[in-house]
């Protein structure tokens, strides 16, 4: 299974474990810990992608809106949600997928 990250962190491609608890589920993304608005408050969609050309990130997208509401603050920690996967035996880490481009619609 693909578990997304977000703009700039990991995704993960996670493989499903033989006796898993929670009826063969897991974690299907990273989680926001900020709604839309809130995300998109005090940052702009440009400041978000010039953040991530520095690390090498192209972002392209509809809306500086768009972008902002999406910006990788706004989500959990994608590692440490996997991590709690693969420790709990939800499911096993096969690959661990870094960005290079970003599109949002």
């Amino acid at each position: 299974m693909l578990i997304p990250g977000t703009m700039g962190t990991a995704s993960y491609v996670l493989a499903g474990v033989t006796g898993n608890p929670a009826f063969f589920s897991t974690a299907h993304g990273a989680g926001r810990v900020l709604s839309r608005h809130q995300a998109a408050r005090h940052t702009s969609g440009e400041a978000i992608r010039a953040s991530l050309a520095k690390r090498g990130i192209i972002v392209r997208g509809t809306s500086r809106r768009g972008i902002a509401e999406e910006k990788p603050e706004a989500y959990k920690d994608v590692d440490e949600v996997i991590e709690a996967s693969h420790q709990s035996g939800l499911a096993r880490k096969v690959a661990r997928l870094v960005p290079l481009g970003c599109v949002k619609g």
